[in-house]
């Protein structure tokens, strides 16, 4: 994710990142973690407006584009980064891991029932299977493994029996994911459901394929293509992709939970319009001083992402979160302003430490 390594302990005061990454890459990974912390943070869960909440099953909010955005975004962080060994590569993707089960761990730390998947989890081996990709397979050998990882997802799901239920289907409980990730997961799982998880196994593989066409992207924008044709080429694709994944949906549901192979071509599609935007008013048209604030976010997005996180965890652990909520919102905004309110405050909050970590050039990176 970021383009240069860390030290051992994975989270290290760093140099300026390279100036070979594209700005309006940064800006683009900026989005998607300033829209994460958004997201996980109203003030009260029963007062969300649903662009802001994911769909509850079939279908697609704004906020179910988000996790996508950010793993094709780490598919083209691959071709912009510097040359990175395996070993290096799989102790980032290992140390993602560690401080994704230390979030979920945090602050009881009872690893007996904390969950296991997760956000960095999921990150971190779908990192790890991209970068593998590009190092070992050529672009058509990368053609075909994306083929193969939604083809094959989609057969898996809606032909393959689901043991102790029956026929397959693509119901939350009773899928074959679901039956897996309980099976091997069992009492580590997601506390929405306990029964399934939103980052479970089986839902990993498609998930690689989401960062696998983020690797066809940053490929692309490295080419020797001039800018406009760039762009033209991810709006392009782009349009193409999100047709093919509404397609594919009137059959394999467009499903975040499940990452369905019709959500991670609609996704992909998304994520690549939106990036041919950026990349067209940033870089191409030089329109940085907007852009700033998610260029700012975009550069430390792992520090972002895990302090906003623990914070978050530590409120609500010590009893905070409430009475700040109450006395800062609820006093004097309407219902649902004021859970928006505070899911901002949230963002300004950490935009503010960013900016100054920005100002000493300051980034920790894994």
């Amino acid at each position: 994710m970021a383009e240069r390594v860390a030290t051992p302990s994975a989270l290290a005061t760093m140099a300026a990142p390279s100036r070979r990454r594209l700005e309006s890459l940064d800006a683009f990974r900026g989005l998607a973690v300033a829209g994460m912390v958004l997201v996980n943070n109203p003030g009260d869960w029963s007062q969300v407006y649903w662009p802001l909440d994911h769909a509850k099953w079939n279908g697609w909010t704004p906020t179910d584009l988000i996790f996508p955005f950010f793993l094709f975004i780490v598919g083209v962080s691959i071709t912009f980064s510097r040359r990175t060994g395996v070993a290096a590569a799989a102790r980032r993707a290992l140390v993602l891991l560690g401080i994704g089960l230390f979030m979920y761990a945090y602050p009881t730390f009872d690893f007996a029932t904390s969950r296991w998947p997760g956000v960095l989890q999921r990150i971190g081996v779908v990192y790890f299977c991209a970068f593998l990709a590009k190092r070992l397979l050529g672009v058509r050998g990368r053609i075909v493994l994306t083929a193969l990882l939604l083809v094959g997802y989609w057969l898996v799901m809606t032909r393959i029996p689901v043991p102790g239920v029956g026929p397959a289907n693509l119901w939350p409980q009773t899928n074959l994911g679901a039956w897996l990730d309980r099976t091997l997961m069992g009492g580590h799982l997601w506390s929405g459901s306990n029964t399934w998880d939103p980052e479970g196994i089986l839902s990993t593989f498609p998930a690689v394929a989401t960062a696998l066409l983020g690797l066809f992207a940053g490929e692309w924008l490295r080419s020797a293509r001039s800018g406009r044709q760039k762009a033209r080429g991810l709006y392009a694709a782009g349009a193409l992709l999100t047709a093919a994944g509404l397609l594919w949906g009137l059959r394999f549901p467009i499903n975040k939970n499940l990452w369905t192979s019709s959500y991670v071509l609609f996704t992909g599609g998304a994520a690549a319009l939106l990036l041919a935007l950026v990349y067209e008013l940033v870089d191409l048209g030089g329109h940085r001083r907007w852009a700033r604030p998610l260029v700012v976010c975009g550069r430390n997005a792992i520090t972002l992402f895990v302090a906003s996180g623990l914070f978050a965890r530590t409120l609500i652990y010590f009893g905070w979160q409430e009475p700040i909520y109450r006395y800062l919102f609820v006093s004097w905004l309407p219902p649902y302003i004021d859970s928006l309110g505070y899911a901002i405050a949230n963002v300004l909050f950490w935009y503010a430490i960013l900016w100054w970590m920005d100002r000493k050039r300051i980034y920790l990176t894994v």
